[in-house]
């Protein structure tokens, strides 16, 4: 009776119930496709995908550090997947949630630690050698033909963002074109956003317009609506998000400021 009940206890002692595995690898090189297997004393038990029945083979004919080691890493590369999948279903409901909360009004909305922040437009002027005029939004404004700048007053925008990859979300209130331009700063306090070239022909005035593109990446999000941010880091300077029509001279301007971190 002793020894009947010591073989008992042995024998849950040593059971093993493994986790799943595709294979069950053998000292010669083979293996067996298994769903499940256990270590019984001298024996493994597994139960045969192949022919769908619980079979038994020789302990010592199994390599069972090799068919751990598999198991191993299918969990660990299940359990990094699954944890990958969490993480990209949240970032999406986010993603999703953020989208929802940009307001109906046109503008540019500044995305700041989950929160968006409603810009005000920034007001521009044409400054050239003849004549200096404050250029009012979607207002067409007599030039002199000639060169001239576009320019904002002040040295650096009030609104500050700091140096990486901020994130935008722009509603257009047209069907116009919109970038991220670098502003190159001026004696006398300003800020020029981009350099024009008026020219007239036949008493039709056309005006060609440069600017410094900042290379961004674009989403859209919906009808009239876009997420925007730079493919690299911004370096600490004076920047600007436009909406535009080439040739109208009729930007609208949200200008920011990078600071170092």
């Amino acid at each position: 009776m002793g020894l009947l009940l010591r073989a008992v206890i042995s024998v849950l002692v040593v059971a093993v119930a493994a986790p799943a595995a595709d294979r069950l690898y053998l000292k010669d090189g083979d293996f067996q496709l298994v769903r499940e297997y256990q270590v019984l004393q001298d024996r493994v038990r597994y139960y045969s995908t192949e022919r769908s029945d619980w079979e038994e083979i020789p302990l010592e004919l199994v390599d069972l550090d090799r068919t751990r080691k598999e198991a191993a890493g299918i969990k660990a590369d299940l359990e990094r997947d699954a944890k990958e999948r969490a993480e990209e279903d949240a970032a999406l409901r986010q993603a999703r949630q953020q989208v929802a909360n940009v307001p109906a009004a046109p503008g540019v909305y500044y995305m700041q630690d989950g929160k968006l922040d409603a810009w005000t437009l920034a007001e521009s002027k044409v400054v050239s050698n003849k004549k200096r005029t404050i250029l009012k939004t979607l207002s067409p404004i007599p030039m002199f033909p000639g060169k001239a700048t576009l320019e904002l007053d002040g040295e650096s925008a009030s609104r500050k963002v700091e140096a990486g990859r901020p994130e935008f979300y722009f509603r257009l209130s047209d069907y116009e074109s919109f970038a991220m331009v670098k502003l190159t700063a001026k004696k006398g306090g300003t800020r020029i956003v981009e350099n024009l070239v008026i020219v007239t022909v036949q008493g039709e005035r056309f005006v060609d317009e440069l600017r410094e593109v900042v290379p961004t990446f674009k989403k859209q999000e919906g009808e009239m609506l876009y997420k925007i941010w730079p493919e690299k880091p911004l370096e600490p300077g004076e920047y600007a998000l436009m909406q535009y029509a080439e040739g109208k001279l009729n930007p609208q301007i949200w200008d920011f400021s990078v600071k170092a971190k």
